[in-house]
This record gives C-alpha cells, structure tokens and sequence, in this order.
C-alpha cells in the first residue's frame, strides 16, 4: 500500500525547491502548489490507472446520507472527475522545471489509463455513468476533457468512442431546477469542442436562464428560483458558464448576449471571493458543501488562469490569498486519513459539517483552486513575491480602496 506522508515525486519537488531557493526559509509558491496537487491528485488517478481504485479507495458517507449504496457506488466517479477537472489545466501545460515536467508525464500516463478503466465496461474500475448524481459528475469529468484537450487528443479511438457511449446515458437524466441545468450544458458542450453532435438547446436553455433570469445582481447569480448564500457562484456557476461561453466563441455571435454582461459579472465575483479571504486564510463557513474546502475558489483561481482578474487585483495578490486558503484547508494533521484519502471536513475531519449527498469523492472538488498551476512559472502570476490581499492589506492599517457594488444596467 502507499504510504502518503511524501511521495517519492513529492520529494523531489521539495528537495528541488530547498536546493534552489535556500535562502526564502520556504519554498516557492509554485513548488508548494506541485506538492498538494500530487498528494491530493495521486491517490485517485493512480489507482484508477491501475484499475484499482474500487478496492483501495475509502469512502466514507455523511451522517445523514440519503442512498448510502447509491452514493458509495457513484464516490468513484465523484472522485475522478473532480480531479481530472482541477488538474487539467496543468496536464495541458508544456515546460517547467526537470521535476514538474517528470511529475506531468507520469499524470498524464496515468490518466490516459485512468479514463480507459472509467469507460470499460470489462475493467474492474469501470464507473457508474447513469443517473442523476453520475450527471453531476459526468459532466466535471467533460469539463476536465475541454480544459485539457492534450487527454482527449491522446486516447486511443476505442477509448474515445466509448467516452461518448458514457456521456449520452446522461442524456436520460432530467436536471433539477438549479445549477443542474449547467451540468447538461457542459456535456454538450463538450461534444460541441470537440465536433461531435450536441444539443445546443440544453446550452441555450442553461445560459439564457442564468443570463436573463437568475443573475440577483453584485456580481452573483440564485442557484434557481430563489438565492442562497453559498459558494455555488463558485463551486459550479460561473466557472461552468465561463467554460461553456468559450467553447461556444467559435460557433458565431448567438452568445454575445450572454457574454457583454457575464464579463463584468465575474470580474465583481473575483473581487468578493478575494475579499472574503482573511487574513490567515480562513473564509467565512456558509452555505452548503463547505466540505468542498479550497474548491469554494474555484472561480478566483478559474478567473487567474484565464487571464481575466480585475483590474483591482493584481495576479501575484490573488496568489498569495489562493496559497493561504490552501495551506490553511490542508493543513490540519485530519486531512487525510492513513491511506491518504481526503477526510470529510473543513478543517479536519468534521463530518457533522457534510450534507446529505456528500462523500469521500464530492471532496475533491477542492483541487479546483489549482488550476493557476496551468499557467506557466514565467507568467506574472507566479513571478516574485506573492503580494498581501485585502484582508491582510486592511488588518494591518494600509489605506485600502473603498468597496462598490456592481449595477448593471
């Protein structure tokens, strides 16, 4: 079994980060962001690669979980594709340092082999694609496939064919009134991305909705008929409608509609999900699936890779307050239990905090608040110190800019 105190690749990595940057008394931001992606990333993909993700992976359940048997069966999926979607922008990037370059050709063998044993339905690993949770997941697994086409390029044409077999099934499912109608949406556009033939009304149905219907205002959209206050402008909204609007670019102008009043919208989202990083890296605990723990930034972090933050936010800020959510939401000695699965929690194992649909696999939703990493280490993101964010910057007496909401009118 392995043992996930390191990683012999995680060692390297540090070991190249104390060796070049001795004097900083820490390493670098990027090398710190290697090694959580790995002790996160590898359990899953590993494992599934080597068809063996079933019998290794512990899956432990809410206290109140609804289907105990149902959710059990579709965690692998869970897991998989929420992994696969936060990684996927670094699979996609090319370069680096000797061991971010042998760490990303090790994950991408991996994962080729992962997807494989997903879709065989002769492999000991093949997943559960049918059903109204295996949408949710089925389409983080689509969303990982557009954020690293090098994976979709790269299978085998049997592989592929039998990707698209899986996705259809989802088409049974009809998707609850709420965020739901997004996860449609990104199969179809998957298909759309890569020149298969897509519903392009499931798109327009979920972006319309969202567009002319469900945007509340400052920023925020209502997950449905009516608004919550959570992190699913976060967790699914925006980074999913911000996925799909690219994918559909290059299909003519039908979206500018969408797109004029969605870039403004979620340039004022980026700006409240940095201000709601304290200090020590912290964030208010509202809402449900907190359990998500880094993955309440997916937008932020979704926002730096795609080289649109505000002009209010310069990218070596919003590093420094991604890096301290990081370190903070990982660092409890409960995170991981002794086979180095992700324990259900914020801070910990704190199961009382799960909803009823969580498990083991929901939680890797958190590997979405690397996707920077699919940035080059030469872009301003990653270059020089990391800079204070807000929190940091007003907690300690600068003279910070005043706060506005956004009116769109």
């Amino acid at each position: 079994m392995i043992r996930w105190t390191y990683s012999s690749v995680y060692l390297i990595i540090v070991a190249l980060g104390a060796v070049c940057f001795p004097a900083q008394g820490q390493l670098p931001d990027r090398v710190q962001w290697l090694a959580h992606l790995d002790r996160l990333a590898r359990p899953v993909i590993q494992h599934l690669a080597e068809d063996r993700l079933k019998e290794r992976m512990t899956v432990d359940l809410a206290p109140r979980i609804d289907n105990s048997s149902h959710r059990t069966n579709v965690a692998y999926l869970e897991a998989f594709g929420r992994t696969l979607c936060g990684i996927a922008p670094w699979l996609q990037l090319e370069g680096g340092t000797d061991a971010e370059v042998e760490l990303r050709r090790q994950y991408r063998t991996w994962v080729l082999r992962a997807v494989r044993n997903a879709v065989n339905p002769q492999a000991a690993d093949y997943l559960l694609w049918k059903g109204g949770q295996p949408l949710v997941d089925a389409s983080f697994f689509a969303l990982g496939l557009i954020r690293a086409p090098w994976v979709w390029e790269h299978l085998p044409e049997s592989d592929r064919q039998r990707v698209v077999e899986v996705l259809l099934q989802t088409r049974d499912v009809v998707p609850v009134y709420s965020n739901w109608i997004l996860f449609s949406a990104m199969i179809e556009a998957f298909f759309c991305r890569f020149d298969l033939p897509y519903d392009p009304v499931r798109i327009e149905y979920a972006l319309r909705t969202f567009s002319q219907h469900w945007y509340t205002g400052d920023g925020m959209y209502a997950d449905g008929m009516d608004f919550r206050m959570d992190y699913y402008n976060s967790y699914v909204i925006q980074p999913y409608i911000h996925a799909i609007l690219a994918v559909m670019e290059g299909k003519g102008k039908r979206y500018d509609y969408a797109s004029r009043s969605f870039d403004r919208i979620s340039r004022r989202y980026a700006e409240l999900q940095e201000r709601m990083i304290n200090a020590d890296g912290t964030f208010p605990v509202v809402g449900r699936s907190v359990v998500y723990r880094g993955g309440a930034f997916q937008h932020l972090a979704d926002m730096a890779l795609r080289g649109k933050l505000p002009e209010s936010l310069h990218p070596a800020q919003v590093r420094g307050a991604l890096t301290a959510v990081l370190n903070k939401t990982l660092e409890s000695p409960q995170t991981f239990n002794e086979g180095g699965w992700l324990t259900i929690g914020l801070y910990g194992r704190q199961p009382a905090m799960s909803d009823f649909y969580i498990t083991t696999g929901s939680l890797y939703l958190c590997t979405t608040i690397l996707l920077p990493l699919g940035l080059p280490e030469t872009d301003v993101f990653w270059r020089g110190e990391s800079r204070p964010w807000t929190a940091v910057m007003v907690w300690r007496g600068d003279n910070v800019e005043a706060d506005h909401a956004l009116d769109i009118r």
